[in-house]
C-alpha cells in the first residue's frame, strides 16, 4: 500500500476472531520498535513485534552508527571532554527550528542513562576520540564532533562538546545492526515474539476512537491481532515517491534516498487513519559532504551570484541545506591551488581550474566582478584571522590567493547528493501519538523515522540524532505503552 492513500479503520465490533491478543504490538523492529519492544517486555507485557522485512534491522542498519548522547558519558569523561545536561540542552534547543522543550530536556537529563542502557545491551562504547573533520569515524573510535557545536552561532550559545558516540564497528554503514542484533537477542531472552515477513495493514478501533489493534498480512495468511497498545515504529516516508512530492518537493527528483525498500510512509499513513497530526513534514536531510579532507572548508562556498551563504565548517548537512535555499539550488566551493586536495568521498566534481579569478568567474556564469570581489573580501578578513560575515573558526581560515583557483559542483543536480525525511506524527513526551488538538489518541504510540521528535531541521541536524532519539522515545514509548496496558487489562 504505497501512494499517499491512507488505509481505512477497522472497527472492533466488526472483528469475528482474533489471531492473537497481546498487551503490546509493535509494528517495525529497527533500532525505535526494539528498544520499544524490549522496555516494554522488560516492564512485564506481552510483547508481539510484526516486522515487514525477512529480518529485523529496516533503515537503521544503513546507518553508520552513531547516536548522539552527551551531558557525561563515560566516553566523554574518558577522553576529557566536559559536558553537561544543561550546555546539551541549550544547544539542541538552539538548532531547533520549533523546539519542543518538554523533549529536549528528558532527551538530555537522560542521556547519560540512556547511553548506560545502550552498553547494557552488550557492547561498550570504545573510550577515544577522533579529533578530525569527518562525516565519520574511519576506524572503531567512539567519539567526535557529529553536528554544528564549534559552528557559529551555535559555538556562542551552548559550550561546544562532541556528542557523536559510535559503535565500535569499523566503517561508515551498518554499525547500528549490532545494536539491533543484541536488542533482537535481547527481546528472545525476555519471551517476546518477532514475526518476520508479516506486515501491518490496517489499525483496529473502539467505539470511542481508541487503537486497540491492527490487522495484519503475509503472502500466505492474514488475521487481526487486538492489543492493549500499539507502537508503530515503521520508519519514513523516502521510499514513497508520492509522498515525498508533495512534502519535500526539492528532494524529489535528483538526491538518492537513504532508506529500506519499507520506508514508505505506511506508519504515518496508519497513524492519519485514526487522526495522528503531522509535523516538519517538509523537511528533510539533505547532503553531499564536501568534506573530509578538512583543508577544503578553508575555501569559500558560494552561489551562482558569488555571494557566500553558510560557514563552510558547517556540518554538512546545515551546508547542503542552505545549498537548497540558493538561487536553483546551485552552488560552488572555490579552492586555490595551494589548498587543493581531492574529496576522499566523491561526492561533488572538480569543474576545472582556472589561472586567474576572472576567467573562473565567467566560466560559472557569475555576474562579473561579484565573485572576484567576494573572495577578495574573504582573503583580506582571512589574513588577519577574521570572518566578519559568517565567523568561520580559525583553524579553517585560509587565503585563497595562490592561483590557479579551482572550482567543485555542489549544485543539486550536480553533486551525488542523499536524503532522507524528517517529519511523522506528532507525539508526547511519552510517544503517545497526538491529534491535532494535541490530546493522545488511546493506545497509539510512535517512534523513530516515523514520529516528529527532536530531530526536525535539517539544517540543525547532527549525526546519531535519529538512532539516539528513536532508541530513547522507542524505550519511553515501551514502558508508557506497558504500563498502560497493565492498567487497561486490570480495568
Amino acid at each position: 500500500m504505497a501512494g499517499t492513500e491512507v488505509p481505512d479503520t477497522i472497527a472492533l465490533d466488526s472483528v469475528e476472531s482474533f489471531s492473537d491478543e497481546v498487551d503490546v504490538l509493535v509494528i517495525g523492529c529497527g533500532v525505535a520498535g526494539g528498544s520499544a519492544a524490549v522496555e516494554a517486555a522488560a516492564a512485564g507485557a506481552k510483547v508481539l513485534v510484526l516486522e515487514r522485512a525477512a529480518a529485523a534491522g529496516g533503515t537503521s542498519c544503513m546507518a553508520g552508527g552513531h547516536f548522539y548522547l552527551g551531558g557525561g558519558t563515560a566516553v566523554q569523561e574518558a577522553t576529557g571532554h566536559a559536558d553537561s545536561a544543561e550546555e546539551m540542552e541549550k544547544y539542541i534547543t538552539a538548532v531547533s527550528r520549533d523546539p519542543e522543550p518538554d523533549k529536549i530536556h528528558a532527551y538530555c537529563v537522560d542521556s547519560v542513562e540512556h547511553f548506560t542502557w545502550l552498553e547494557s545491551l552488550g557492547f561498550s562504547f570504545e573510550r577515544s576520540f577522533y579529533p578530525e573533520k569527518a562525516v565519520i569515524q574511519p576506524q572503531t573510535q567512539g567519539l567526535m564532533f557529529t553536528g554544528n557545536e564549534k559552528v557559529w552561532p551555535f559555538k556562542d550559545m551552548a559550550v561546544p562538546a562532541p556528542r557523536g558516540h559510535k559503535v565500535p564497528v569499523p566503517g561508515d554503514t551498518g554499525g547500528a545492526s549490532m545494536v539491533v542484533d543484541l536488542l533482537v537477542k535481547r527481546l528472545t531472552e525476555l519471551g517476546a515474539e518477532i514475526r518476520y515477513e508479516t506486515g501491518a495493514r490496517q489499525l483496529v478501533v473502539d467505539d470511542a476512537g481508541g487503537v486497540v489493534g491492527a490487522s495484519w498480512r503475509t503472502p500466505e495468511a492474514h488475521g487481526v491481532i487486538r492489543a492493549a497498545s500499539v507502537i508503530i515504529a515503521a520508519g519514513g516516508f523516502v521510499m514513497n515517491e508520492e509522498m515525498v512530492a508533495r512534502y519535500v518537493p526539492h528532494v524529489a527528483e535528483k538526491p538518492f534516498t537513504l532508506g529500506s525498500t519499507y520506508d514508505d510512509g505506511l506508519g504515518i499513513r496508519l497513524g492519519e487513519s485514526v487522526g495522528a497530526a503531522l509535523r516538519h513534514m517538509d523537511q528533510a536531510f539533505v547532503t553531499a559532504p564536501i568534506y573530509p579532507p578538512s583543508i577544503l572548508l578553508t575555501g569559500i562556498v558560494v552561489n551562482k551570484d558569488g555571494d557566500r551563504f553558510v560557514a563552510e565548517d558547517s556540518y554538512h548537512s546545515r551546508t547542503a541545506g542552505f545549498v537548497m535555499d540558493q538561487p536553483d539550488s546551485a552552488a560552488f566551493l572555490i579552492v586555490d591551488e595551494a589548498h587543493m586536495e581531492r574529496p576522499e568521498v566523491p561526492l561533488i566534481n572538480l569543474i576545472d581550474g582556472w589561472e586567474t579569478v576572472e576567467e573562473m568567474e565567467s566560466a560559472l556564469g557569475i555576474p562579473e566582478g561579484r565573485l572576484q570581489k567576494t573572495l577578495a573580501d574573504y582573503n583580506a578578513n582571512a589574513a588577519r584571522g577574521e570572518d566578519p560575515d559568517f565567523h568561520k573558526s580559525a583553524e579553517f581560515l585560509a587565503p585563497q590567493d595562490h592561483g590557479p583557483w579551482g572550482a567543485f559542483d555542489l549544485s543539486l543536480g550536480k553533486a551525488m547528493y542523499s536524503c532522507f525525511t524528517m517529519g511523522g506524527m506528532a507525539t508526547s513526551l511519552d510517544a503517545e501519538v497526538l491529534h491535532n488538538d494535541g490530546t493522545p489518541i488511546a493506545g497509539l504510540y510512535a517512534a523513530g523515522a516515523c514520529a516528529a521528535n527532536i530531530a526536525q531541521d535539517g539544517k540543525g541536524y547532527a549525526s546519531g540524532t535519529q538512532l539516539g532519539e528513536g532508541s530513547y522515545f522507542g524505550r519511553r514509548a515501551g514502558r508508557h505503552a506497558a504500563q498502560r496496558s497493565s492498567v487497561v487489562t486490570e480495568g
